[in-house]
């Protein structure tokens, strides 16, 4: 728990880059125009200190926790500041308790990181929040809605920040290097502009990565030294990227190589794929993922596809990285490029909601099983199983249930173009058998 850096006096020239940076005044705050701009209501609320509990959410380096501190020192409050990911109940508690003694008009309790508190630490914010003796700040980088209790949602108000757009960190790394009081105006760096674009490109729209990039680049570079792209290409090549294999950017990215290739666009499926490599994805993730678009979106356009799938999975598991990385790549392009069809996937749904709003059919007793323990007595009149390989192209024109119904659809992609005319050919026969027999 901490308070804001006005209580605390804290010594901003030996603090890194980033912080050093960070916005005192909404008037310096970067992008966010949506809920900052020249004719949002949220400014002036903020100033005029009418603001009750905020979540902010949005991807790292937009600016949370600064818009948080800038809040606080725009409305005059104090700011108690607690992260979930280092804060137990005990300092939840007191954090609580801190809070309303200043009261909450004059007092935020900001906590970043608040999707890391579980249900019963979040609840344990609701007796205060709602009687409105303390005032809440939530920061997140997840979805809100899906890590944030309803409860504590519903009684604050949600504010999603933007990543930066490139020449919007492109600019603020300039001011940056010309900034001598806060900046790293005294190294007196000179710099390329294609060597500030490209740390901003880097950035990934994350002002605290760029800050992070800036000063490692500076840092290295002797008095008076010269930013170049080569410098920032040497970096690049060394650089991380964002990628969490356990959170919203690891499911973001395999939604994205999924609609790719659904889409048959073999450039974006192989980029996202590279990306879940490079970010240090487990392989057969990606290849059971491949496994089921087989089915789910080639399925009988090209069975192949589902055989290739399977292929690479075991490929994944026997042989392992990095070598299973151009399995991964084969199986991708080959089944971005092949013919698409979703008629199993509608099928089967078609089939699960027949069971669900209709009665459940009863299984005919011709083709109920008769071996065995499960000899059944059949009235003389009934008619019996009829070996469909008895008959011209395997049709016995018998019935395999009750009621009849048209669940599968098939379409004219790839082969399943002569699938459907064999259907169309076998529904022909049926009919002329059945019409004969009537």
């Amino acid at each position: 728990m901490s308070l804001n850096h006005k209580d605390q006096g804290e010594d901003l020239l030996s603090a890194p880059l980033a912080e050093r940076m960070r916005p005192k005044k909404l008037t310096e705050v970067r992008g966010q125009t949506h809920l900052l701009g020249k004719d949002c209501l949220l400014p002036k609320l903020i100033r005029e200190n009418r603001i009750g509990n905020l979540i902010l959410s949005g991807p790292p380096g937009t600016g949370k926790t600064t818009l948080a501190t800038v809040i606080a020192e725009e409305s005059r409050c104090k700011l108690i500041k607690l992260n979930a990911v280092t804060s137990n109940v005990a300092e939840l508690r007191e954090s609580l308790k801190l809070a309303k003694y200043y009261g909450a008009g004059k007092c935020f309790l900001f906590i970043d990181e608040i999707h890391r508190f579980n249900k019963a630490q979040q609840d344990l914010l609701l007796p205060d929040i709602e009687s409105g003796e303390a005032r809440l700040i939530g920061a997140t980088t997840h979805n809100p809605r899906y890590y944030v209790n309803d409860p504590l949602l519903s009684r604050s108000q949600l504010f999603t920040l933007k990543s930066l757009e490139v020449n919007e960190i492109e600019k603020t790394l300039i001011d940056c290097l010309q900034d001598e009081k806060r900046g790293l105006g005294l190294s007196k760096c000179l710099f390329e502009a294609k060597a500030i674009l490209q740390i901003a490109r880097l950035s990934e729209g994350d002002l605290r990565k760029a800050y992070n990039i800036l000063e490692i680049i500076v840092e290295g570079l002797s008095i008076e030294g010269i930013i170049s792209e080569d410098t920032v290409a040497l970096f690049a090549r060394e650089r991380s990227i964002r990628y969490d294999r356990d959170e919203d950017e690891h499911y973001d990215t395999a939604s994205a190589l999924i609609k790719s290739m659904r889409g048959n666009d073999p450039d974006a499926s192989l980029y996202w794929l590279a990306k879940m490599l490079v970010g240090g994805e487990d392989p057969r993730f990606i290849a059971r993922r491949l496994v089921i678009f087989a089915s789910e979106d080639i399925g009988l356009a090209d069975s192949r596809g589902l055989l290739m799938a399977d292929a690479t999975f075991r490929a994944c598991e026997t042989i392992g990285l990095p070598e299973c990385e151009l399995n991964l790549a084969h199986c991708v392009l080959f089944l971005v490029t092949c013919p698409k069809s979703n008629s199993a996937t509608l099928a089967l749904a078609a089939a699960k909601q027949a069971i669900r709003d209709q009665p459940v059919q009863s299984i005919p007793s011709n083709i109920q099983d008769r071996h065995g323990r499960n000899q059944k007595y059949r009235e003389e009149n009934e008619e019996g199983y009829l070996y469909s390989h008895n008959y011209p192209e395997n049709i016995s024109g018998q019935s395999y249930l009750e009621k009849d119904l048209s669940l599968f659809v098939p379409k004219s992609a790839g082969t399943e173009k002569s699938v459907a005319d064999r259907l169309d050919n076998w529904r022909t026969l049926k009919r002329e058998l059945n019409r004969k027999k009537n």
